[in-house]
């Protein structure tokens, strides 16, 4: 193939990033031509740069002795172009070429655009060259759109350029965070809860140091490894908004998703509210201790919390931006408020405070503090379930993942140092707690040792104090007693209350924020169709305002309860769910083994997942067994909710990918086991076209294949290959989705071929797979035979040859109507199509109508015009297609009902099975499936074979024992003795005048001019061969009338079908065999299996 640099021959595609590949640009006029043939030496191209600075910048490379045409083309007023103004199929300009790697090509250098979805946010998504166009001879005139192409060489950008500039001045105004504010500070202050600052204390007490350590390392255990596998997860792709619903649906599919999505987002507006009440309850206490109550204790949470949540409210709708500044102070709070204890640890304590059981940093009381003294009531795993709750909080910086620069990059680093700074903090303090205050302390300053008194051992008592009677009667001070240890200890007292509220009210924004932005994420993948109302967004920033008053409004009515302490655990377990799939997800994606899974973020691993899994399912039922079941019934209530609604998405989950990956263990598993006659079914090739098109013969397929054996739906494409493939790819997955649509379990598969019978023979030797291979092809019969042209009628025989030279059993269906309805879907889809142009027509007149009755007369005469013009043209055409299609339709009522006649429930009756040849039990077997079906249950067998008629009674019983032994239930059994007699005259007439078209007749001719026909006209039925088959001929006729008065009224009848000798019979006269032998009759199966054993009586 030779290219023509000229204007209209399509050129080089261009790579749009120049800092990879450097493009040259060559002047193509007659000078730069004639210096090209002067300059003998070889082109210099630059060497391909990976560096920034090539960034927005063209290289230009020219031959030696071109330098002087370059500049003229520079003065003439042209300037040389950047990338971004070139499109990678714009090879097309007045003036110069494009060369790629030092030659022409249509190949596209890689790039992003081509790897984005449609309708990123990222940019627009560009398609490159298609492989026909690359491999396709390149036309040598192609026409080019003026205004296209000219519009793209001067640099106003590609198709879809313009939404792409609408989504860029969109995204100018969004504000979106780094690593640092979006996720770091948001999980510190999720993290760093209420509990740090009253409740750690406690803990040390009961369980100790050592074993507090312990505790806090197994919540930081089950945080670390679901960092770890959200940090995978959130580096194997783009992250978009929804954070942990994300993650997990787009890893185990919206199933998991849809559940988990759901409750996540529940749990996030419930903990509004317990983080609102917990800032209420810490502000009613210091009311109380100022005596400024307002109402009772109950009612001033209710109405702190209500103010509260509003202001938090008004903060979140604010924006983004106004949420984030106030994390930032908060977080500055809080690492005060801890600083601020710190720093009272190693100031001196004064008498109060030692009264009260602070002593500064002790060893004694270090030693006394680090084992266990659990009081009535408590363990180990009760003093876990109450810290549990403080490590909590990773997911918040993922749950904005929308809103980050880079979420893959953000999430994982964020969240991990969250993790670990959060710890240290967390084991710092509690170590620091055991090592200065003891367990128990009256608060009296009185209670010193005096000299002389015995010292109870205790590491107080070492210190000057005896608080031995704590033993005997409650105290109010020491660990064991005093929530308020940490305002003791530290510094100055406020700056702890300070840091309790800055705690609880960054908590509760942070979730008020999360709980939104995931239930529009749910909402908008339209899993739960009735919460469409919630995906809407609104701004740059695409807030979820009706989210928000949703949260507010569940918040509030939890606020109002102000009874938290039964919902709390519920909640909790909802947040370890969401860690437990998390996790599951990583490993769950990590042993599929698809090549997809590819996390950037490599410190994972799968089996550490697992156990994480494991691990978080355990601790639901440590903190509360029954919140624990709760969670689970709900969890799994939703996901068969969503699997049964079975939402219209691909995500690539891990589900698929393990999917495939068990079915292909499974089928290279099945070629290991030998086959054996007990475990033989029928696994069918249906010759369907599209499935479709010929719905009945699927149908009867379907009923003995189904959850049985394996069904192809074939179609062979015939003509120009190129014309047959396209047709075929743009068709496979309608077909197939037709087929899943209609609950029919099948595979579809085309072929394209030059002839009908070699496509058939391509699918008989290479369909299935391993052990699930086709033994059985199915056919509808061919009813327009007599009309056809003999190149069809050679085809349709030769595919039944072809299949008994491959050992493959044959099964041919013929009903009275046929199986082809094309004409009526075509039908079909016109009268949709009126359909959809009138209700298009109506929705326009009755817009004009609206639009021109604010136009006073003017309007008014319009309003007439338009309706006139409206109201003609399309009538006209619309009322002359709906009669033809009503003809056509009125025409094929019969063929409609016949194809669906399969569908439904057959009535009481027989199938009759004319058992007349033994094939290997194919013709016994199929039938027998077939009363299996729910379909057919009501349909008994009645058998009949073929024997003499002095020995009918005899032959009766063997055949009875042996169907007895094949434990085939049968209603009754009969012999026909007078198949070989011959048919009556009236029969025998109507084969012959049926054959009468197609014989030769050669001799009735002289000998020169019967061997003439017989060159000239080798298909027709010779009289020699006529002759010599007889008998055969004499058997089909008799058969049909055997048929007709035995089985006339079955619901349907399966018979041996005849076998045409290679070379003996020709396809006319098999064509009238099988023609007459079902001639009349209900619908009919011609079988014949392969002659090898389908059915037998040893266990």
């Amino acid at each position: 193939m030779s290219l023509n640099n000229s204007s209209n021959v399509f050129l080089d595609s261009v790579p749009s990033n120049t800092n990879r590949f450097q493009v040259s640009v060559i002047n193509e006029n007659h000078e730069s031509s004639a210096a090209a043939d002067d300059n003998t030496d070889p082109p210099h191209y630059e060497e391909t740069s990976f560096g920034d600075e090539a960034q927005k910048r063209l290289r230009i490379s020219f031959r030696p002795g071109n330098q002087e045409c370059y500049d003229n083309f520079l003065q003439s007023g042209e300037t040389a172009k950047t990338d971004a103004s070139f499109h990678a199929y714009d090879s097309h300009t007045n003036t110069y070429y494009l060369q790629t790697f030092g030659h022409n090509t249509m190949d596209a250098v890689p790039k992003i655009e081509y790897y984005r979805n449609t309708g990123s946010i990222s940019g627009p998504k560009v398609n490159r060259p298609s492989l026909l166009e690359i491999h396709e001879q390149l036309a040598k005139n192609v026409a080019v759109t003026p205004s296209s192409a000219d519009r793209v060489a001067n640099g106003d950008g590609i198709p879809g350029d313009e939404q792409a500039e609408n989504k860029e001045d969109d995204q100018a105004g969004v504000v979106k965070f780094g690593w640092v504010k979006g996720v770091l500070v948001r999980c510190m202050l999720n993290i760093w809860g209420v509990m740090l600052f009253i409740r750690l204390s406690w803990i040390v007490g009961e369980a100790g140091i050592g074993l507090g350590v312990i505790i806090i390392g197994l919540a930081v255990t089950v945080t670390g490894i679901t960092g770890l596998s959200t940090s995978a997860i959130a580096t194997n792709g783009c992250v978009r908004g929804g954070g942990a619903y994300y993650l997990i649906s787009r890893s185990l599919g919206p199933e998991f998703g849809g559940s988990i999505g759901l409750i996540f987002a529940f749990a996030n507006a419930v903990a509004v509210a317990m983080y609102v009440v917990g800032f209420a309850e810490t502000v009613v206490d210091l009311l109380k201790e100022s005596d400024s109550m307002m109402v009772d204790p109950t009612n001033d949470i209710r109405i702190i919390g209500s103010i509260t949540v509003v202001i938090l409210l008004g903060i979140s709708v604010a924006g983004m931006e106004w949420e984030a500044k106030a994390q930032v102070i908060l977080l500055v709070i809080l690492l005060i408020a801890i600083a601020n204890f710190f720093i009272g640890t190693v100031i001196p304590s004064n008498n109060e405070k030692k009264s009260r059981g602070f002593f500064n940093y002790q060893a004694s009381i270090f030693a006394e503090n680090f084992g266990p003294r659990f009081t009535k009531g408590e363990g180990f795993f009760s003093v876990f379930a109450i810290f549990f709750p403080a490590a909590t909080g990773i997911l918040a910086g993922a749950n904005i993942s929308g809103d980050l620069e880079d979420p893959q990059d953000a999430i994982p680093r964020g969240t991990m140092l969250a993790i670990f700074i959060t710890t240290v903090a967390y084991l710092g303090v509690a170590i620091c707690v055991g090592a200065c205050v003891v367990r128990d302390a009256t608060g009296n300053m009185n209670d010193t040792i005096i000299s002389g008194m015995n010292c109870n051992g205790s590491a107080a008592c070492g210190l000057g104090y005896d608080f031995s009677r704590c033993r005997h009667e409650p105290c109010q001070y020491g660990l064991m007693n005093n929530f308020q240890v940490m305002s003791m200890v530290s510094g100055f007292g406020p700056l702890i209350t300070a840091g309790i509220f800055s705690a609880t009210l960054s908590s509760a924004l942070a979730s008020l924020v999360s709980a939104p932005k995931v239930f529009q994420a749910l909402c908008k993948d339209n899993i739960y169709k009735a919460l469409q109302f919630f995906a809407k967004g609104y701004g740059k920033n695409n807030e979820p305002l009706r989210g928000y008053i949703l949260t507010f409004l569940i918040a509030m009515a939890f606020i109002l309860i102000a009874e938290l302490n039964t919902i709390a655990p519920i909640i909790s377990n909802f947040f370890l769910a969401s860690y437990a799939l998390i996790n599951f997800s990583c490993f769950h994606a990590s042993y599929a083994k698809s090549p997809g899974w590819r996390p950037a973020y490599g410190i994972y691993n799968m089996w550490v997942s697992l156990f994480g899994a494991v691990l978080c399912c355990a601790v639901m039922f440590v903190i509360n067994w029954w919140a624990a079941v709760i969670t689970y019934v709900i969890e799994f209530f939703l996901y068969v909710y969503v699997t049964c609604k079975k939402p219209d998405v691909n995500w690539g989950s891990s589900t698929q990918a393990l999917s495939y990956v068990s079915a292909l263990d499974n089928a290279l598993e099945l070629t290991t086991v030998e086959d054996h006659v007990k475990n033989f079914r029928p696994q069918c090739i249906v010759l369907t076209g599209g499935p479709m098109t010929r719905p009945a013969l699927l149908d009867i397929t379907h009923a003995f294949t189904k959850n049985s054996g394996l069904c192809i739906c074939c179609e062979v494409f015939v003509g120009p290959r190129k014309l047959c493939v396209k047709e075929m790819n743009s068709g496979m997955a309608k077909k197939q989705a037709w087929l899943i649509k209609n609950k029919i379990k099948a595979f579809y598969a085309a072929v394209a071929a030059d002839c009908f019978r070699d496509g058939v023979r391509s699918l008989l030797q290479a369909s299935g797979l391993g052990r699930m291979k086709p033994n059985t092809l199915v056919i509808g019969y061919k009813k327009n035979w007599r009309k056809a042209p003999l190149t069809e009628i050679e085809n349709y025989v030769g595919i039944i040859h072809d299949a008994f030279d491959f050992e493959i059993g044959v099964v041919i269906v013929r009903i009275s109507q046929g199986f082809d309805i094309s004409q009526v879907l075509q039908v079909q889809e016109e009268l949709e199509r009126l359909e959809q142009e009138r209700l298009a027509l109506e929705a326009t007149i009755k817009d004009n109508e609206c639009e021109e009755e604010s136009g006073g007369i003017r309007g008014l005469f319009k309003k007439a015009g338009k309706l006139n013009i409206t109201k003609t043209t399309p009538k006209k055409d619309g009322s002359i297609n709906t009669s033809q299609s009503m003809h056509v339709g009125e025409f094929n009522q019969k063929l409609v009902e016949a194809s669906t006649q399969f569908k439904k429930k057959q009535e009481k009756g027989t199938i009759d099975v004319w058992w007349l040849f033994d094939d290997g039990g194919l013709t016994l077997l199929i039938p027998y499936i077939l009363t299996l079906r729910k379909k057919w249950k009501d349909c008994k067998l009645r058998i009949y074979v073929g024997g003499k008629i002095n020995r009918i009674e005899e032959e009766k019983i063997v055949m009875a024992s042996l169907l007895s032994k094949f434990r085939i239930k049968f209603a009754d059994i009969h012999i026909i003795g007078d198949i070989n007699i011959r048919p009556n005259k009236e029969s025998w007439k109507v084969f012959e005048e049926m054959i009468e078209p197609y014989r030769l007749h050669e001799s009735c001719k002289d000998l020169t001019t019967a061997e003439k026909l017989k060159r000239e006209t080798p298909w027709k039925i010779t009289d020699a061969e006529l002759e010599a088959v007889k008998e055969k001929s004499y058997r089909q006729v008799r058969l049909n009338e055997l048929l007709q008065e035995h089985s006339r009224a079955a619901n349907l009848i399966v018979l041996s079908l005849p076998v045409a000798r290679k070379g003996s019979i020709s396809d006319l006269l098999y064509m009238a065999w099988l023609e007459i032998l079902t001639k009349n009759l209900p619908p009919v199966l011609l079988v014949r299996g392969n002659h090898k054993n389908v059915l037998t009586f040893y266990s």
